[in-house]
């Protein structure tokens, strides 16, 4: 996007609302991650610390929707 003709004020207005934009993004993504994890990984209640199993799921589905994520940002950049 190509701010240069808009007067300096208009530049910095257009950024702050990208930045905010990018903000709520960020932070959408991490709530819908915790969420999802959360229910397919967290099955009991019986102590406030996760247990090994419990753990050991949260990693990985957290790092499998860090690589999906990875993966769609390249293609996204790829076709524009």
């Amino acid at each position: 996007m190509d701010l240069s003709r808009l007067p300096q004020h208009e530049q910095a207005q257009v950024q702050a609302l990208l930045e905010e934009g990018q903000a709520r993004s960020s932070i959408r993504m991490y709530n819908t991650v915790v969420e999802r994890c959360f229910t397919d990984c967290i099955t009991t209640f019986h102590s406030s610390a996760l247990s090994p199993t419990e753990t050991a799921c949260v990693k990985q589905c957290v790092n499998a929707f860090l690589k999906h994520s990875d993966r769609v940002s390249q293609r996204f950049m790829e076709f524009s």
